[in-house]
């Protein structure tokens, strides 16, 4: 029997899930298939080594209906995405991981990381797999053409060609250039007639110009709603928003990057942040909340009250404040957006300051966006159109023995260990795919 060959291209987590479903597949059906990954750093994982902040939040818990319900907000990307997340989902990473020594937890949150807290053990169970399973790796072998010939793949690189049956491509997206996701399997993809999204930001910080708000730099607003527009357009995510020196980061700035990268690109008109401090409650539920404190406490001071009071949801009395209090430095700015005198107090405060009080507290303007940065991004969204693209094996509709996985292809998880879930499911899917379509053709 004809020994097969498959190549992956990209040593990340969608490249080496792919490479090892594929070598267990060939396995399991007990023929010989060589499987090759080429790497174009000098390492695989290099990417999941420094995910979650060197921590990995490697999946999120949950079945694998919800972690597409929450985890990708666009149907289509929810359509592509189902079958490969039922096929390999976050229990089955969670114990292909435990087999190789490396023991997961879940935090309140439902983020999962590994109990050692450090990524590299992640990296290191699948650099160690591979090799178990005498995965060849080729490093530092940037792949520079994708040439067919026939029924054959022939791969060009610094070290020479390379020919394949079948080759996967999980070289990634753009973000995080200095792992080597340097967008080259976007242009291998294009190449070879697939029709490419243009890459931008996702998961990134936001940028504003001027930042008139850099004295709040570190301070955090919990359970809020952050707000983009621009002319018609509108998104909004609720989470927390992080105060940077440049800008804002934080899970719900992270989560609105995307729109907001999409709306610089299709607007003309600038796009304006604001954070809805209690997106929870109705404008006229709050404005008839400090009616009500008005009548009881009259002479408190309204900035007095702002200094104290819980954030993401506006109770009156209320013993505990899951999401804190409003951060004291932030009073006066809420005051002068409100237009409102430090001195004023509730019985002074007319019915046209209170209904600005509460604009101001729905509508907290934080600035005008000056850059999303695609290189910063913990993801980039774009890649290779998911109508080219098989989702129940990873297949190109366009060239037979062609698949692709990961973030090369066109889908943006939310923050929260999607990302890298789709990544092993997608890469995982196109590993066993690749192994059995070789199969039933010899």
């Amino acid at each position: 029997m004809k020994e097969r060959w498959v190549v992956v291209i990209g040593g990340g987590a969608a490249g080496m899930a792919a490479a090892v479903s594929a070598a267990e597949q060939a396995r399991y059906l007990g023929v010989d298939c060589h499987i090759t990954v080429i790497e174009k750093t000098h390492q695989v994982g290099s990417k999941i080594r420094i995910s979650g902040g060197g921590k990995c939040n490697v999946t999120h818990v949950g079945t694998s209906a919800e972690l597409l319900e929450k985890g990708f907000l666009r149907a289509a990307e929810q359509r592509f995405l189902r079958s490969a997340l039922y096929a390999f989902s976050n229990n089955e990473l969670r114990a292909l991981l435990q087999q190789q020594g490396v023991a997961t937890t879940e935090r309140e949150d439902g983020k999962v990381f590994p109990v050692a807290g450090e990524a590299s053990v992640v990296a290191e169970a699948f650099r160690t797999l591979l090799q178990r399973l005498k995965i060849n790796c080729e490093l530092h072998a940037p792949v520079q053409a994708i040439k067919v010939h026939g029924q054959q793949f022939h791969l060009i690189t610094l070290h020479g060609d390379i020919v394949a049956d079948a080759v996967i491509v999980a070289t990634g997206g753009v973000s995080y250039r200095h792992t080597g996701t340097t967008g080259d399997g976007l242009r291998l993809a294009r190449a070879l007639g697939h029709t490419v999204v243009e890459p931008s930001a996702a998961l990134s910080s936001i940028m504003v110009q001027p930042h008139s708000l850099v004295a709040l730099a570190g301070a955090a607003l919990r359970g809020v709603a952050a707000v983009a527009r621009a002319g018609k357009l509108r998104a909004e995510r609720q989470g927390d928003i992080l105060f940077t020196h440049r800008g804002f980061s934080g899970p719900a700035m992270l989560s609105l990057s995307r729109d907001v990268a999409n709306m610089q690109r299709s607007q003309r008109e600038a796009v304006h942040l604001a954070a809805d401090l209690y997106p929870q409650q109705l404008h006229d539920e709050l404005e008839a909340l400090l009616l009500q404190h008005s009548k009881k406490q009259g002479g408190q001071l309204v900035r007095k009250f702002l200094q104290v009071s819980p954030i993401g949801m506006l109770l009156l009395k209320s013993e505990t404040m899951p999401y804190g209090t409003i951060p004291n430095a932030m009073v006066p700015l809420l005051m002068r957006q409100a237009a409102l005198d430090d001195e004023v107090t509730f019985a002074t405060l007319s019915r046209e300051h209170r209904h600005q009080l509460v604009v101001t507290l729905k509508q907290f303007q934080l600035g005008t966006v000056h850059n999303v940065s695609l290189d910063a991004g913990e993801v980039s969204a774009g890649g290779v159109a998911l109508s080219e693209v098989n989702p129940k094996s990873m297949e190109s509709r366009l060239v037979p023995n062609l698949y692709f996985c990961g973030e090369v292809l066109d889908y943006v998880g939310e923050i929260g260990g999607y990302n890298l879930q789709a990544a092993f499911s997608t890469g995982w899917m196109a590993g066993k795919s690749a192994v059995n379509k070789l199969l039933t053709a010899l």
